[in-house]
């Protein structure tokens, strides 16, 4: 599913599984674990031993280091992510040909260590190398962020997949508030905002009240065949 050679500039859509679909998180503190690692991890820089940041014990050590920290060299820009219990989705633009994979190899490392040793087990959180696609046309790439933020209707109304969703309102309200994807961001509802660089992609949809807009007409009128080759589901 790797088809084609990560170059600097061009957007991807990158997916990654726990093996064999295990779930990778388990509750809360697990998907607040990520979301800090997409942030810490996306850095040229060396990380931070960012266990303190979740152990109560190290406030002063979290203060010092995000006061005396170095300015990020990013990786990647993260235009959108979705966090399911078993999977992820991500939409990265990279800042140079290698930003992916350093990035990747730095998200799951970090993560995998992290949640072994929280369940006490041993062994491979994720099934394999990540999948990834370039995203080649404007058309691909206006639906495949409805796409990845989408995806948590698959908790509560899978019927979406099946063009069968009849509750328009509660299907967006949920979407609004699920916390682990970047959609309430993108619709001006501040979730985590330091994690995305969405200025690229808010221009593409013309701004926050727009993207809204537009995702409730997509998913009234989806049509999942039109984006198949780019889901990598």
């Amino acid at each position: 599913m790797n088809k084609d050679k990560i170059i600097a500039g061009k957007i991807y859509h990158i997916l990654n599984r726990g093996t064999d679909k295990r779930k990778i998180f388990l509750d809360e503190k697990d998907y607040l674990r990520f979301i800090h690692d997409l942030f810490e991890f996306n850095d040229e820089n060396q990380a931070f031993n960012i266990g303190h940041f979740f152990n109560k014990e190290y406030i002063d050590v979290r203060r010092q280091y995000i006061e005396n920290r170095k300015k990020r060299k990013l990786l990647v820009e993260i235009l959108a992510f979705c966090l399911m219990p078993n999977h992820y989705h991500l939409l990265l633009k990279p800042k140079k040909d290698s930003g992916v994979s350093e990035f990747i190899k730095k998200i799951n490392g970090g993560y995998a260590k992290y949640f072994n040793n929280r369940y006490q087990r041993t062994g491979t959180l994720f099934q394999g190398k990540y999948k990834s696609i370039l995203i080649k046309q404007d058309a691909h790439l206006i639906h495949l962020p409805y796409y990845i933020h989408l995806n948590p209707l698959d908790l509560k109304f899978p019927e979406w997949r099946n063009r069968e969703l009849k509750n328009y309102k509660a299907a967006m309200k949920f979407l609004e508030n699920y916390r682990w994807s970047s959609f309430p961001d993108y619709i001006g509802k501040k979730n985590f905002p330091s994690i995305t660089q969405r200025e690229f992609l808010k221009d593409f949809f013309e701004g926050t009240k727009n993207y809204k807009k537009e995702m409730e007409k997509f998913l009234k009128e989806l049509d999942i065949d039109e984006i198949k080759d780019l889901t990598l589901e």
